[in-house]
């Protein structure tokens, strides 16, 4: 089947026939490449490149299944009962096995997979060097950036995830675990150095090739790995190359970095490639899982994820990050080009997240700014995954973890400023925990990952969560950090493994 896309996308099974003046794209899905017959010229190299990317259309990639992970934080709730996903909220292990969650550690797996073909078969192919070299580039940063999802949802002290390298990939008997996780870090860190080494810069590719990854996206990740390492001066390091580089920045209004006109905006550094173009759209479906359940009857959004009064209250007084965040009751909207007064149906908490409602403000938006297909409903909005304001919250984190209070204050002052709040001085790591829980509500930042890194998981879902009225809407939960730390591998990667790959301790 073609889809036609209105920006051309990383994420394509095959070689692109870019038309005219628009940059569309006609893509064919051929497959994943073969040895016997392919990795012989320039367009099987970017074929074989463009197939890292496919799993970015699949619902669970960076639509729904992922964000049941993050979905266990003290920010959110499920907004309507769905048993599977209440169970990964819970720490319940019956949700071992579920759709949404079972095909995280196979698809991040095919996907090194992918990587790990281009940086074996295209540095021997003749072709334009600066081409290959882009195209390795991509692998490297593709590999590093899923061992890194994998390190950090499954990984801990206790056991680590399997590392498939280019060496032994093609071994038949299965890749057991590493013994912990700071050896996956070691080496997905070693990965996205490669990357940075090879990848261009944003601005050295053109538009056609926008959403590809570019060195200072690498630079970026190389930054949250170190710090999630808790190795904090590499941490820094990483987060000063790209502070100090100077081409990335905040843009000056909040509610504007999810704004589809400023996708390529000076906040991006890496995001999930999204269109509307097409039957059924291209992309994250995130925007639309997080509308209203039925989109009031104008289109099929799903009602997952919705904001806690905890998370309401948190925003201090006068922060303008909370209204562009959060939508409650009586606030003002627009939906399909006109006013609306938010008031939720089904919304358990009685909230909704506000933050990627642009694409549905518009008149007669369906096929221009939303998919015709509400049971894929993806937006011309890149859903970002990680964005220069983080790279700071990085950065102050960083900074505090080494030198105490006050050593991040430059870059929460940049961050607290543009949210109209007072410059701060002495801030503490309390304060670094606030801005950047303000700052990346409901994005793929992760607080739950958060939470259980700063040690702050247990006590937090010890208390129950609260919708607008006050009311209780989600009971206290047990968290043991212990077990909960990480999450259940997939059962079936254990059953195909034949036993090798054994299940984090305690699920």
């Amino acid at each position: 089947m073609k889809k036609n896309l209105l920006y051309i996308l990383i994420a394509a099974l095959t070689i692109v026939i870019i038309s005219s003046c628009k940059k569309q794209l006609d893509i064919t899905p051929e497959g994943a490449p073969s040895k016997g017959n392919f990795w012989k010229t320039s367009t099987d190299a970017v074929k074989g490149a463009n197939s890292m990317y496919e799993l970015y259309d699949d619902e669970n990639f960076y639509g729904r299944g992922f964000f049941w992970f993050i979905n266990a934080s003290d920010d959110m709730i499920t907004g309507r009962v769905k048993a599977q996903g209440d169970n990964v909220r819970d720490f319940n292990s019956a949700y071992i096995g579920g759709d949404y969650t079972e095909g995280q550690w196979k698809m991040r797996y095919a996907t090194i997979k992918r990587a790990n073909d281009v940086i074996r078969y295209v540095p021997s192919i003749d072709m334009d060097a600066t081409l290959k070299k882009r195209l390795i580039g991509e692998a490297y940063f593709t590999s590093g950036y899923m061992y890194f999802q994998l390190a950090s949802n499954y990984g801990n002290a206790k056991a680590g995830v399997p590392i498939v390298t280019r060496t032994n990939m093609d071994d038949p008997n299965p890749t057991p675990r590493a013994a912990n996780v700071n050896l996956n870090y070691d080496y997905l860190i070693s990965e996205l150095q490669q990357a940075a080494n090879y990848l261009p810069y944003f601005d050295q590719l053109g538009a056609a090739d926008y959403g590809r990854p570019h060195k200072v996206a690498a630079w970026a990740v190389l930054s949250k790995a170190f710090l999630y390492k808790k190795d904090y001066p590499n941490a820094e390091k990483y987060a000063d190359s790209v502070i100090n580089f100077g081409k990335r920045d905040l843009m000056p209004n909040f509610a504007d970095v999810f704004k589809a006109p400023n996708n390529w905006g000076p906040e991006y550094i890496w995001s999930a490639v999204s269109t509307p173009a097409g039957a059924g759209g291209w992309g994250s479906i995130l925007p639309g899982v997080m509308l209203e359940n039925k989109g009031w009857g104008k289109y099929n959004g799903w009602g997952y994820y919705v904001p806690t009064k905890e998370l309401y209250d948190s925003y201090q007084p006068g922060d303008i990050r909370r209204e562009a965040t959060i939508l409650k009751p009586g606030d003002h909207f627009m939906f399909f080009g006109a006013d609306n007064v938010y008031a939720s149906v089904n919304s358990l908490s009685g909230f909704q997240f506000r933050k990627y409602m642009d694409p549905f403000s518009f008149a007669d938006p369906v096929g221009k700014h939303i998919s015709p297909n509400g049971d894929h409903p993806t937006t011309d909005l890149n859903l970002p995954l990680l964005r220069f304001a983080e790279v700071l919250l990085i950065k102050a984190e960083a900074a505090i973890m080494q030198r105490g209070a006050g050593a991040g204050d430059t870059e929460l002052n940049r961050i607290r400023v543009r949210a109209k709040l007072a410059a701060a001085s002495g801030m503490t790591l309390a304060d670094l925990k606030r801005e950047r829980r303000s700052e990346l509500a409901g994005e793929w930042a992760d607080r739950h990952r958060d939470m259980v890194r700063w040690g702050d998981a247990a006590a937090a879902y010890a208390q129950p969560a609260h919708g607008f009225s006050g009311a209780t809407v989600w009971p206290a939960r047990k968290f043991n950090p212990q077990v909960h730390d990480v999450w259940a591998v997939p059962q079936k990667e254990i059953d195909n493994s034949g036993g090798v790959i054994k299940q984090n301790a305690g699920w």
